[in-house]
């Protein structure tokens, strides 16, 4: 057990010393702080470039657009088709024209050509406001026929916006608790995604690290000392706890980050105000202290404070720790013996391609848990420890039973010995095997040695 820790102790500092892990540390959260800068930045601007947009109207409708930003339109009497539209707009200082036939009410397929690719919101736009237009006009051709007072008073009333509130209610102490399965399928994805990628990131690290020593033959002067095992076990922990302290870092930054994001962009924003506010209240700018963001911007905030309380983010973390080491735990093995048993990682595809498939698998699986959280196929892939440390936690903010948690995290330690013992088979062979292209049936010989 000692040699295993002076092992763990080689890998953890020989890595953390090394300028790549510092830049790497530091520089990630500072562009993922630019990058949600700017991104704030560009959700909170608006669109000032100045756009003049002809109109060629055929149709019955007066006025169909209105001013969009600083986007203008202009009616005009010449007749642009599509033929002449490059040669108008290269004559005349506008961004766009727009045809409506005469039988756009029938037809409502409007072209709008242009030297450069309209913008989707400008585009949506301009497709709402004809659409609001040609409704229009139609309901009020319903309304003069039926002749019915007040028709149109009648139609609105008619109009019922319906509110859903989903809360969840607590096994244990019967507490209903508002809830959204937006945030919870978001929130458990982005920690399945996060799991995938750490799992290539370091597992990756184990089978490089691996394969260098062997091709620079220091392998054969630790196993002198260090049984293959042990240093198997060594250099796995080792590079997990680097990268356990780089995520540690990267989540403080990431704290930090959205607190001088709210400081910076929404000084104003009182989140304990918005947090007590009733779901059916109507005006949240009022409530909320800013008037930065709209009703509905305030009420997906206000949903995502209400929907994550401390007692699930405790309970969250604490998983997301687990099935980050466990689900590491488990592919470095495996990597760690495929790096042993392959002299370069050209020949390690052979063996990674199978592993990846699985990961992959995995992550896909997690998709389909944020549409069907209950469903068999979900259920099983979140104890199947292959895929278990990234659909378990897409499942986990739907609520999983505590039986189900401890069963998946059971098996998954349980894997993580097995393998890590099989994988130490294959290590202690193929460590010292040179010039000799590996099968898989050259590696089942292995295990029987």
């Amino acid at each position: 057990m000692n040699k295993t820790c002076i092992i763990i102790g080689r890998e953890f500092s020989t890595r953390v010393r090394k300028k790549s892990f510092l830049v790497v540390t530091l520089v990630v959260p500072i562009l993922m702080a630019l990058f949600y800068a700017f991104l704030m930045w560009i959700l909170l601007k608006d669109d000032t470039q100045e756009r003049k947009i002809a109109v060629v109207n055929h149709s019955a409708i007066e006025a169909p657009f209105h001013q969009i930003n600083n986007t203008t339109f202009e009616t005009i009497d010449t007749e642009v088709t599509e033929a002449s539209a490059p040669e108008f707009l290269a004559a005349h200082d506008y961004y766009a024209v727009i045809r409506l036939s005469a039988d756009v009410m029938g037809q409502p397929e409007v072209p709008v050509y242009s030297f450069s690719q309209v913008p989707m919101d400008l585009k949506n736009e301009i497709a709402l406001q004809l659409q609001n237009k040609i409704e229009s006009i139609k309901r009020d051709s319903v309304i003069a026929q039926t002749q019915i007072p007040d028709l149109e008073e009648k139609l609105a009333a008619t109009h019922t916006p319906v509110h859903i509130r989903t809360l969840k209610v607590s096994e244990e102490t019967g507490e209903a608790k508002e809830s959204s399965s937006e945030i919870a399928s978001i929130l458990g994805l982005a920690a399945g995604m996060v799991i995938y990628f750490f799992i290539f990131m370091y597992a990756s690290q184990v089978m490089k690290g691996v394969i260098e020593e062997k091709t620079n033959r220091i392998i054969e002067v630790l196993v002198s000392s260090v049984k293959p095992f042990q240093f198997l076990l060594g250099k796995i922990i080792g590079v997990a706890a680097v990268g356990l302290v780089q995520f540690l870092i990267w989540v403080a930054f990431g704290l930090l980050l959205i607190v001088g994001m709210q400081a910076a962009f929404l000084p104003e924003l009182d989140m304990e105000a918005l947090r007590s506010a009733g779901n059916m209240a109507g005006d949240l700018t009022a409530i909320a202290g800013t008037e930065q963001l709209n009703a509905e911007q305030l009420a997906v905030i206000r949903n995502i404070a209400m929907t994550i309380d401390p007692a699930f983010i405790l309970k969250f973390l604490a998983s997301f720790l687990f099935y980050f080491i466990g689900g590491y735990l488990l592919y470095a093995s495996l990597f760690a013996a495929i790096g042993a048993a392959v002299d370069n990682e050209t020949d390690s595809q052979q063996f990674l391609t199978p592993l990846s498939i699985v990961l992959v698998v995995g992550l896909y699986i997690g998709f389909t848990a944020m549409k069907s959280p209950e469903s068999p196929l979900v259920f099983w892939s979140s104890l199947i420890p292959f895929t278990s440390p990234i659909v378990m936690l897409v499942r986990l903010p739907f609520g999983v039973p505590a039986w189900e948690l401890i069963t998946s995290m059971g098996l998954l330690v349980a894997f993580f010995i097995f393998f890590t013992w099989l994988s130490g088979r294959i290590y202690r062979v193929g460590i010292l095997m040179y010039g000799k292209k590996v099968t898989w049936k050259e590696l089942y010989k292995w295990l029987k040695y």
